[in-house]
């Protein structure tokens, strides 16, 4: 216990005669203890935001002993988002949940608002959030149909989800807080109350670098994890070891359930129908964690790409966009499963241990023992040990 409360460092201050504590994150990332997902190297951040022009940002709500919520917010760029829309796609893995605005972005494949993640009681308060934000925003003074795409995972488990504690403001503070850069990971916004494999989910992000010869392209994927299964970690059976695996006597033969919102970023010229399947593979990612995307699991992915925009008020002919050709892809494809799979195992290690309505306490995943596993199992340091071509040499080359 002690060599984990090492990783955060706390400061208490009163805000209101409330006692509130700001927490210093300095638990690992995945690749800080070895853990390389894959043989494509990650971006300069190894987040969605190493996706030129995107942004992140978060609003948490941590009040007394109940309140453990908050809103993660994705702005594809910077501009007015509607007059200025981008190629996007929905896969549903399994649609036990709310995403609301999908039907549209199926229909006319583009996205024309901030993506908003927040708990599943708070999707309407969401989405009148990006209503307003995008009517007030300059230039749209004449809108009369905002299409607004807010996902959800259920954080009941630790927040009194019932009193519905996340209001417009707070959506909106998230979206003009979103920056650029590295990404806070963890028990943030979205993912402040929210449970994966037994342990305490959260935020993560990846991302993944295609070499020059393939185009160079950029794959980001932010994750807010609230799943079960059996955690697998690059192969390694961690939730066996652990013991922490549905009909364990850990978890009391209780099953799995739970949610998972994926979002993929992409710098590739992709049309709806390739970020549909770039999508499709996202979930193989998740698979590769050891989630079976239970019956009552939402696995929702949403992929844009920003490398062109959808004019609002365009000529009967759209701008001639050159897009990649289906032949170009399977690398995309490959490197969303990566960036996918690094992007959970981040969202734990990143997350801090939560203590929430009734008591109820959510720890952190124990990593001195997930080190030990994966050196059990040699699955450490893999580019360092294993044979093959070095990517991130082919990324040099001129």
């Amino acid at each position: 216990m002690m060599r984990q409360l090492m990783f955060v460092a706390s400061m208490i201050f009163f805000m209101g005669g409330v006692a509130v504590i700001a927490q210093e994150n300095t638990r690992p990332r995945a690749r800080e203890i070895g853990i390389e997902v894959g043989i494509l190297p990650t971006g300069p951040l190894n987040a969605i935001t190493d996706v030129e022009g995107v942004k992140v940002g978060h609003k948490t709500l941590w009040r007394g002993d109940t309140v453990r919520t908050g809103v993660t917010v994705i702005l594809p760029h910077g501009d007015n988002l509607f007059q200025e829309k981008i190629p996007a796609a929905i896969y549903l893995g399994n649609a036990f949940g709310k995403l609301a605005g999908s039907t549209q972005v199926e229909e006319l494949g583009n996205i024309e608002t901030p993506i908003a993640l927040t708990n599943t009681l708070n999707v309407p308060i969401a989405v009148q959030a990006l209503i307003r934000y995008t009517l007030q925003h300059p230039g749209n003074e004449s809108v009369r149909s905002v299409n607004a795409v807010v996902g959800e995972t259920n954080d009941g488990g630790l927040n009194d989800i019932r009193g519905l504690h996340v209001t417009e403001a707070d959506v909106i503070e998230a979206l003009e807080s979103a920056a650029s850069g590295p990404v806070e990971e963890g028990s943030v916004g979205a993912g402040t109350g929210t449970s994966c494999f037994g342990f305490k989910g959260g935020i993560g992000t990846s991302s993944r670098q295609l070499p020059d010869d393939f185009g160079g392209y950029t794959v980001g994927v932010l994750v807010q994890t609230n799943y079960g299964g059996v955690l697998t970690i690059n192969g390694a059976p961690v939730g066996r070891e652990l013991g922490n695996f549905p009909l364990s006597e850990y978890t009391k033969g209780q099953q799995s359930e739970g949610s998972c919102m994926i979002v993929v970023a992409t710098n590739a010229p992709l049309s709806s129908r390739n970020l549909k399947r770039l999508a499709k593979r996202a979930v193989l990612g998740l698979g590769q964690t050891g989630s079976s995307m239970s019956n009552g699991s939402g696995d929702f992915v949403i992929a844009f790409s920003t490398a062109y925009r959808v004019p609002y008020n365009s000529d009967i002919l759209e701008p001639p966009v050159a897009l990649l050709s289906n032949n170009y892809m399977s690398l995309l494809f490959m490197a969303v499963v990566e960036a996918t799979e690094e992007a959970v195992y981040n969202s734990m290690f990143k997350a801090i241990s939560v203590t929430g309505r009734d008591g109820r306490t959510r720890e952190t995943i124990p990593i001195d023992q997930v080190i030990e596993i994966c050196r059990k199992y040699n699955v450490l340091n893999l580019q360092q040990r294993l044979p093959g071509v070095d990517v991130s040499v082919r990324l040099r080359q001129p």
